[in-house]
Parts: C-alpha cells; structure tokens; sequence
C-alpha cells in the first residue's frame, strides 16, 4: 500500500544519493587540483628566468644551485670591477651608476669620495681613458656573506703616456634578489674598500 511516507522516503534517498555524489566529485576535483598546484610550484623552484635582448621572459631548467654559486659570484665581481674602473669621458656616468646597482653604501661612499677628491673632473679635462685590463676574484664561500679579495690590473692612457696599475679591493658578498637588468646576478657589495695600488712596469696576459 502506498503511502505519501513512501514518496517522502524515496525523495530523501534520492536527495542523499545526489548530495553525496556531489561531495565525492568536489573532493576528487579539489584533491587533483591540489596535487596540480604542487607540481606547478616543484616546478617553479626548479627553474631559473632570464630576460633576453627583447625584453622576453625566458625560464631556464637550474642545475644545482650551489654549483652555480661561484660562477655567478665570479661574474658579478667582474662586471661590478669593469664598470666601476673601466670609465672614460664618454661613459663615466653611466658606467659608475650601473656599478652602483651592484653594491651597497660603501660603494656610493667610495664613490662620492672619489668625486670629492677630484678623480672624475681629471678623467674629463685631461681626457684619460682607464681601461681594465684584467680582474681575478678570490671568494670565501663557507658562509654568507661571502669574503672575496680582487685583483684588478687596468691601464690609464693620457695621451702621450700609458701607465699599468694593480688595485687590490675586498668586501663582502650579500645574495639579493634578481633585477632585470641593474643586478642580473642577484649579489650586493658590501664593506667595500680599496687596500693597495701599485704601478707596474709591465704587464703580460
């Protein structure tokens, strides 16, 4: 015999067949989505990104990182070096505030000091061109900061004369995040200073 019970019965299981179908598709689809999320993020870790001469971001697979320590430590003291002593009347400025980019205070101090003492207004009257020559880093990478000692061989030509100079300079090295492209290797200069310059006689690759 039917009754409107058995309606309202059949409505309810029918209702909670629904709703748990429901519950379980929504719990598959957050738990894929999750697992997508982490492998989007492993992935992320595991790539590095570079900005090409168009302006293109470009992400590239990392080796370890830590092998790549050195090397990017290495090349961030040679461009900050080449930029900071490498300079003559026609890009003095812009090479000196790409070397700012590269390193903290103690860079601006040396920097304003240098000024103060009158080194960039003889670079400009008497028409000097430093070049660098050579530079070879030595880096501490026990722990951070990194200690780093350089050497850096560069010529003064004045014209007439051209003189070879070996400036030693020591600091720290600081990791910082990227910028693309005023700090590319992602390093800061710190407790920067010039110890010893010395003239050469002569000097051989």
């Amino acid at each position: 015999m039917k009754t409107p019970y058995n309606n309202i019965y059949k409505v309810l299981g029918q209702n909670r067949f629904i709703v748990l179908s429901i519950i379980i598709a929504a719990t598959t689809i957050s738990a894929i989505a999750l697992l997508l999320v982490l492998k989007l993020h492993n992935d992320v870790l595991n790539k590095a990104f570079m900005v090409n001469a168009d302006g293109q971001v470009i992400p590239l697979k990392l080796v370890d990182q830590k092998e790549n320590l050195e090397v990017e430590a290495l090349a961030h003291l040679e461009l900050f070096h080449d930029y900071f002593y490498g300079i003559d009347p026609s890009n003095y400025e812009s090479n000196l505030e790409k070397a700012l980019w590269l390193g903290n205070s103690s860079v601006a101090d040396l920097y304003r000091q240098k000024k103060v003492d009158g080194v960039y207004n003889r670079l400009l009257q008497y028409s000097l061109v430093q070049k660098v020559l050579a530079i070879k880093s030595k880096i501490v990478l026990d722990r951070e900061p990194y200690l780093f000692e350089t050497k850096t061989i560069f010529e003064i030509n004045r014209g007439l004369s051209t003189d070879i100079y070996e400036l030693t300079t020591t600091g720290k090295l600081l990791r910082v995040d990227r910028n693309f492209p005023k700090n590319t290797h992602g390093f800061m200069i710190t407790d920067f200073f010039e110890n010893t310059l010395r003239k050469l006689d002569k000097y051989e690759n």
